[in-house]
């Protein structure tokens, strides 16, 4: 039965979209499957890994039979779409447990899964809070945090991002224990509190699916899930269940240590320096005086790089000690020119801020070196 006859671009596009969540070896062989479903001339394409599930369509022009579908290896499939010709027509026909495709003179045919085994998430789930932002803010609002975001930590909780509804403000707060990453937009319409744990590549694949543009995004919190509409792509997905840090506990109010650096400055000069930091350890030190900031690293080798840069300071003398990768992690994520580092003593953690805007703070705690 003819499933597709298109330009192998609009298969392909819809197909790169949700492939990027399929995993290649799963214990499930069906979840390296895609779900192709035809519906008059509109065709879905679906893929899950059993947390997230990706959604988008395409349409041919083509009408044909009605709730037809079928299952097939996703990242097959589009090596060989991507491997045709530009402006090649393809036609896939379903028939027993392949799936057969023609595009010119090529000839390919895939194997193919029962479509009643594909574990697709309920639809009609009812939203329990909706919220409409623009496409380029929700994504710049991701980039100011996820860098912070654990890896693999015993913490589940920590390896993901905590989304906040609260009044007038969507807040994005990430953290692995170490430091912390705090961001907020303003809504246009105030909101009940609602907070969710968003897991870690459910925040890198809308980073990487978001567009930088003024289109709209819609976030809706369900129950135990979280669904993002926007630019013909439905991403829902479970959430992580636990309780995140109290992150307003953690960001220091009163550190009267404070130095405005230019932003490129200070990540140059910590690049160069780190050249030499201990690898293990990635440590280094700031030590700040009248007038002066001097970066120091050294490694096991009694290699040693030293930097000054000129500050307007003339508080106390302070000498602190950081892992310089959580330091270029945060400058090389901020896109301004000046940022505001704040200190309180050498046992406290530092709060790099941009000057003159609440709505982005970075916690960094200090270590001994």
């Amino acid at each position: 039965m003819k499933l597709i006859q298109a330009d192998k671009d609009i298969l392909l596009k819809p197909l790169q979209t949700v492939t990027g969540i399929v995993e290649r070896r799963h214990t499930l062989p069906i979840l390296s499957n895609v779900l192709i479903e035809r519906k008059n001339d509109k065709i879905s394409f679906i893929a899950t890994d059993l947390e997230i599930q990706i959604t988008t369509s395409a349409q041919d022009g083509n009408t044909a039979s009605e709730g037809h579908s079928v299952t097939v290896a996703a990242k097959k499939l589009q090596d060989i779409l991507r491997a045709l010709p530009d402006k090649t027509e393809v036609t896939l026909e379903t028939t027993d447990s392949r799936l057969q495709g023609k595009a010119g003179k090529s000839r390919f045919s895939l194997q193919t899964l029962p479509v009643e085994d594909f574990p697709k998430f309920p639809e009609n789930t009812e939203s329990q809070a909706k919220i409409t932002v623009k496409q380029k803010e929700l994504k710049h609002l991701l980039f100011m945090v996820q860098y912070a975001m654990a890896q693999q930590d015993i913490r589940y909780y920590l390896n993901g991002l905590l989304l906040l509804m609260e009044e007038s403000h969507l807040k994005a707060v990430a953290t692995d224990g170490h430091r912390l990453a705090f961001a907020l937009l303003m809504l246009q319409v105030p909101q009940e509190k609602r907070e969710v744990i968003l897991p870690r590549k459910v925040v890198l694949e809308l980073a990487k699916q978001l567009n930088d543009s003024d289109e709209l995004v819609t976030v809706e919190i369900l129950q135990n899930q979280v669904r993002f509409t926007f630019s013909n792509v439905i991403l829902i997905s479970k959430v992580v269940d636990g309780k995140f840090p109290d992150y307003n506990r953690v960001i220091p109010v009163d550190h009267q240590k404070q130095i405005d650096v230019n932003r490129l400055l200070l990540l140059q000069t910590l690049q160069r320096a780190s050249i030499l930091s201990n690898e293990k350890f990635r440590g280094v030190r700031l030590i700040l005086t009248t007038g002066n900031l001097r970066i120091v690293c050294n490694n096991a080798e009694q290699e040693e790089a030293e930097e000054e840069v000129e500050v307007q300071y003339d508080g106390e003398a302070l000498d602190i000690g950081f892992n310089v990768t959580y330091l270029l992690d945060v400058l090389n994520n901020l896109t301004n020119e000046t940022v505001r580092c704040s200190f309180g003593d050498a046992n406290s953690s530092a709060l790099i801020t941009i000057p003159g805007n609440d709505d982005f703070k970075y916690v960094v705690m200090p270590m001994r070196i």
